[in-house]
């Protein structure tokens, strides 16, 4: 039995996403062995020194063990954990998202002890998964249920972005350039047989990328749900800086470094003031474009500009805002969740303005569409045309939003 429980212990860690593989238990089950099994904390300090890659996983690790191998009642914990609590005297404890999530996928269906078993047959010809039915959903259009299913869904995908090739060289084992110095280095070492050739290819990158988020009220639903998909980016070690901005710029980057997506997202809601507010784009591009737009926008990067548009003041600022992003930027897409109307026309006066300065439009309303942005970001060319050229010239064929 200890051997089993030791398996579902660090089964239950790997769903909560800890990097863990079948020979951590091999090694935990390894470890026993040499420590006094009846010590509790002995057997806490073996397993979290075979588990824990990190000290932000600790808390997360020791409310794991202390749920599944102490209390054996570990489905009420999980309804207290899944329901909030007030208390009176001292503040409720700290609720962990991840993992009351692994614990619902591993908690057992209730059956009565005088049901008997039946044998169920179901047919589903031409159905859909739940994955693919969230991800086609609109986020305001999802349930509290679903949402945190979707929360799930974007927190174990790890999304990973193209790489730039540049003019550098790096050694490599085979390639296009012949190194002649290693290669007449590696022939000195080998005393004087020139038996292998050294090689040089083009050195790779990834390109950096800038998020600027609307977080206006219009924008509240859309917001998270992009905060969540850019927390895996930043996991996935991208060059990735984060803006938010609604009547002002607050830079968030280094919020959303957390390893645990609802730990990053509670203290973005902590820092920023005007969530769900109102909106002054211009004024906000216009705080990036003197404070950080040299910093971050080096080096070939492309800026995500996520909003719907729509700004009733200061119109003519923030045309000259964002023609003066258009120069700092090697690329700027629109991510609107407006597109996601059929009927979609560029009719308010903030969207005019914006349209003219940038290099693509995509819809950002649901998963599909956010997970299509690693296929667009892939693409790192840049039109032709000038920014000039491009504000005069007429559009041809169909327009970008379709």
């Amino acid at each position: 039995m200890l051997a089993r429980n030791v398996t579902h212990f660090t089964r239950l860690l790997r769903d909560a996403g800890f990097g863990l593989s079948p020979a951590h238990a091999v090694d935990a089950l390894d470890a026993l062995r040499h420590i006094d099994i009846g010590a509790r904390s002995e057997v806490r300090a073996a397993l979290a020194a075979l588990m824990l890659s990190g000290p932000d996983q600790r808390p997360l690790f020791d409310a794991a063990f202390d749920l599944f191998w102490r209390d054996p009642d570990w489905e009420g914990k999980l309804r207290a954990m899944l329901l909030p609590r007030v208390d009176a005297g001292a503040p409720p404890p700290r609720r962990s998202n991840r993992l009351a999530d692994a614990l619902a996928a591993r908690q057992p269906a209730a059956r009565r002890p005088d049901q008997p078993m039946r044998e169920e047959r179901f047919t589903a010809p031409l159905t859909f998964s739940d994955r693919e039915r969230l991800a086609s959903r609109d986020f305001e259009t999802l349930t509290a249920d679903e949402w945190r299913a979707l929360q799930h869904l974007v927190r174990t995908r790890r999304a990973h972005l193209a790489l730039q090739r540049t003019r550098r060289l790096r050694a490599a084992a085979c390639g296009t350039h012949a190194d002649l110095r290693a290669s007449a280095r590696l022939a000195v070492r080998q005393h004087g047989e020139w038996l292998r050739w050294k090689y040089r290819k083009r050195a790779e990158r990834k390109p950096p990328v800038v998020l600027l988020l609307d977080i206006s009220g219009s924008m509240s639903q859309y917001s998270r749900a992009v905060l969540y998909f850019c927390h895996a980016l930043m996991q996935s070690r991208e060059r990735m800086h984060v803006f938010l901005f609604g009547t002002r710029l607050t830079n968030v980057t280094r919020a959303l470094r957390e390893r645990d997506p609802d730990d990053a997202v509670t203290l973005i809601t902590e820092q920023v003031r005007d969530w769900a507010g109102g909106t002054r784009i211009g004024a906000a591009l216009a705080a990036f474009n003197r404070q950080w737009a040299r910093r971050t926008l080096s080096g070939r990067a492309t800026v995500l500009f996520a909003s719907d548009g729509i700004d009733l003041e200061h119109i003519d600022l923030l045309e000259r805002e964002m023609a003066r992003l258009r120069r700092f930027a090697h690329r700027i897409v629109w991510l609107n969740p407006l597109l996601r109307y059929a009927e979609f026309a560029p009719q308010a006066r903030g969207i005019q303005a914006i349209l003219p300065h940038v290099d693509a439009l995509r819809p950002a309303h649901n998963l599909d569409s956010l997970l299509a942005l690693e296929t667009l970001l892939a693409d790192t060319g840049r039109p032709p045309a000038p920014p000039s050229d491009r504000q005069t010239a007429p559009r041809q064929g169909n327009p970008p939003w379709k």
